[in-house]
């Protein structure tokens, strides 16, 4: 990690919420359009731990299901994730995330929403269901099938798809669906 981002992540204790940054900035704006970098120290990471703490106050603090590290300036492979789809809701952690498959299909999902982007949501298109590997914070490999759906049903997938995309530079606002009436 650079200086700059550890002096961000050590601006705070692990009970300090980080700042979300936002798309009405235009400083934030341009920083979310980013791609970010892969971590490449995962185990015994003091700077990465003590992120992973911080954005779990600041998920906790906005109410929200996912957080990828872009939305609060750390411009790396990283994001929290709320598993609606396992007992608890426990919070999981994504470090350096692929997806390495996906269906043909795809649908809209209603009422996309994101922390970054006040006061707006959206239909956005997105995978039926998708294959991805990464590392959790332990520095263990996971590799899962995760299904999309309807926010009455489990979309764990739509929640994966929603915060890679971040890591990607890109927003829920350039996956809308196109209305076909």
């Amino acid at each position: 990690m650079t200086k700059k981002e550890k002096d961000l992540i050590y601006s705070g204790d692990a009970d300090t919420p980080l700042r979300v940054l936002l798309t009405t900035d235009e400083k934030d704006s341009l920083f979310l359009r980013q791609k970010s970098l892969d971590i490449k120290k995962v185990k015994d990471n003091e700077a990465l731990q003590l992120l992973v703490q911080r954005m779990r106050v600041t998920l906790e603090l906005e109410n929200g299901v996912g957080l990828a590290a872009p939305q609060v300036g750390i411009g790396r492979n990283l994001f929290l994730f709320v598993r609606i789809d396992k007992p608890e809701y426990p919070v999981e952690v994504v470090v350096n995330p692929k997806i390495t498959a996906h269906s043909e299909d795809m649908f809209c999902f209603d009422d996309d929403g994101c922390l970054s982007v006040p006061d707006a949501s959206g239909t956005s298109l997105r995978y039926k269901w998708i294959e991805v590997e990464y590392l959790n914070e332990q520095g263990e490999t996971i590799k899962e099938h995760l299904q999309g759906g309807s926010r009455f049903e489990n979309f764990i997938g739509v929640i994966f798809q929603h915060e890679y995309d971040h890591l990607q530079g890109t927003l829920f606002t350039d996956k809308l669906c196109v209305n076909e009436e």
